[in-house]
């Protein structure tokens, strides 16, 4: 079976922070989350297996941030404020990477992104993650 893994590098904003990325299935697990801090952040993630990130430089420059239950793990460059990932909470042996941060990467190049429903969140309600509408972009003609 070919496996759908895409390794591409990434950043934060200042460059302080550089790694590179092994996306568990490439662009196909694109997403973005209703919870409150999430909703706020806005960001777009990919997912990334445990040990799928590899730091060129800038590791010990990543600072963190934990909510509600303080199970995921929110990591974001202490210089420029950029978020970069964070360990999920449903799935402690994933990462979510920003797609803002990867090389040659935009937000705005995916058409339609899933959102998920991080208020009634699965570790929360015993039931499975609810889709909870999409996010459509359409580019000015």
């Amino acid at each position: 079976m070919a496996s759908n893994k895409k390794i591409l590098g990434g950043q934060c904003r200042c460059g302080a922070v550089r790694f590179e990325v092994a996306l568990s299935d490439g662009f196909d697990t694109i997403r973005r989350c209703t919870c409150s801090y999430c909703r706020m952040r806005g960001a777009v993630v990919v997912m990334a297996e445990m040990g799928g990130i590899t730091f060129e430089r800038g590791e010990d420059a990543l600072t963190t941030y934990r909510f509600h239950t303080g199970t995921a793990k929110h990591f974001f460059c202490s210089r420029c404020g950029i978020y970069t990932h964070h360990q999920r909470r449903s799935d402690q042996n994933l990462y979510a990477v920003n797609v803002a941060c990867l090389d040659g990467v935009s937000p705005f190049d995916f058409l339609e992104v899933p959102v998920m429903d991080g208020i009634n969140h699965t570790s929360d309600t015993g039931k499975p993650t609810r889709r909870a509408g999409t996010l459509r972009y359409s580019p000015a003609a």
